[in-house]
C-alpha cells in the first residue's frame, strides 16, 4: 500500500480566507494544475461528496456521520492524497474548501448540479437545480457535471427535473462540458422515496435518461451495481462509472461486487463517497486504496 496520510489542514486559515478574501476562491481555481478528464489506462476513480447539500449526513448506523466539516475534509484530504483517485464530487462549498486548501491539483473535478431534493422531504422528488450551473463550473474550470435523475411515474414532480436535466445536458453539450447522469427509477414508500435496484428498473432508467438532452455527445452514466449487471451494460455505448452508495457492513463482499462489475464492456471506473470515506473499521486510506486498486490495475 502506498503510503498515505492526511496533508495538515489549516482550518482556521480556512476560515479566515472565507470571511476576509472571498476573491481567493477564484483564483485557487484559476491557479491549479489541471489534467485531462481520462488518461493512462482511461479510467476514472471519483471520490464524492456531495451528499450533505442534500439533507443525507448518515452513513449505516451513524446518522450524522458527515456532520461535522472538519472531519469530512481531513477524510477527502486522506483520499485525494492517494494517487490512484483522479478527482472529487461535490456542491460548491466541498470543491471550494478543498480549492482553498490546496488539495486539488491534478485532480478531476465533479460539480454536482441538483441538490434540491432534500432527503425525507414532501418535495423530494422535485429534485431542483440548486449548485452548480453549467457557466459557473466553466467559469471556475470544473471538468465534468453531475446530475441525479429520479423517475418516480406516479409522482408529477418527475417531469419538471427531466425538463431540468435536459436543459443541462444540452447547455452542457454547448459548452463540451462532459456531464454523468445518475438515474433510478424510484417511488414513495412509507413516505420516503425508495429505489428500485432490480435489474429491469435499471435498464429502463438508462434507457430514459440516455435520451435526455440535445446532444449525448457528452453524457456518462453513473449507474447502481446491481444483479446481473451485464444486462445493465447491455442497455447502453454511454462511458459508465459505478456508484458505491452506502455499502453496508460487508467491505470484502462490496469490492467483489465492483470486481466483477468494473470488468463488463463500457465500465470506465467507480465514483464512490460514503463507503471509501466512512468504512465500518473507519480505516479510511486502506479502503481508498482497495478501491484505487480495483480500477486502476497497474497501481
Amino acid at each position: 500500500m502506498p503510503e498515505m496520510t492526511s496533508p495538515a489542514l489549516d482550518l482556521t486559515e480556512l476560515r479566515r480566507r472565507r470571511a476576509e478574501d472571498p476573491q481567493s476562491v477564484a483564483a485557487a481555481y484559476s491557479t491549479r494544475s489541471r489534467r485531462p478528464l481520462v488518461r493512462g489506462d482511461g479510467r476514472l476513480f471519483i471520490i464524492a461528496a456531495d451528499h450533505p447539500a442534500r439533507g443525507a449526513l448518515g452513513v449505516g448506523e451513524r446518522s450524522d456521520a458527515m456532520a461535522d466539516r472538519g472531519q469530512l475534509l481531513e477524510r477527502l484530504a486522506i483520499a485525494l492524497n492517494h494517487p490512484g483517485v483522479d478527482g472529487v464530487l461535490g456542491t460548491p462549498d466541498i470543491l471550494d474548501d478543498l480549492a482553498l486548501l490546496g488539495l486539488l491539483d491534478d485532480k478531476v473535478l465533479v460539480g454536482s448540479m441538483n441538490r434540491g431534493g432534500l432527503r425525507a422531504s414532501t418535495f423530494e422528488m422535485d429534485d431542483r437545480f440548486t449548485g452548480f450551473d453549467v457557466s459557473s463550473m466553466s467559469a471556475a474550470g470544473i471538468d465534468f457535471a453531475k446530475v441525479l435523475l429520479r423517475l418516480n411515474l406516479e409522482d408529477p414532480s418527475t417531469v419538471r427535473t427531466m425538463e431540468s436535466t435536459a436543459r443541462a445536458v444540452s447547455q452542457a453539450a454547448s459548452a463540451r462540458l462532459p456531464i454523468m447522469l445518475e438515474p433510478f427509477m424510484s417511488r414513495w414508500a412509507d413516505g420516503r422515496i425508495v429505489n428500485d435496484l432490480t435489474p429491469e428498473a435499471v435498464v429502463l432508467s438508462v434507457a430514459i435518461a440516455a435520451g435526455i438532452g440535445g446532444s449525448s455527445a457528452y453524457t456518462w452514466m453513473k449507474l447502481p451495481v446491481v444483479p446481473e449487471m451485464e444486462r445493465v451494460m447491455a442497455a447502453t455505448t454511454l462511458p459508465t462509472l459505478l456508484l458505491g452508495g452506502d455499502g453496508g457492513d460487508d467491505q470484502d463482499e462490496t469490492f467483489s461486487s465492483w470486481q466483477e462489475a468494473l470488468a463488463l464492456p463500457g465500465v470506465r471506473g467507480l465514483t464512490v463517497g460514503r463507503t471509501l470515506l466512512y468504512p465500518p473499521d473507519d480505516d479510511v486510506a486502506g479502503a481508498v486504496d482497495t478501491a484505487a486498486r480495483l480500477v486502476h490495475q497497474h497501481l
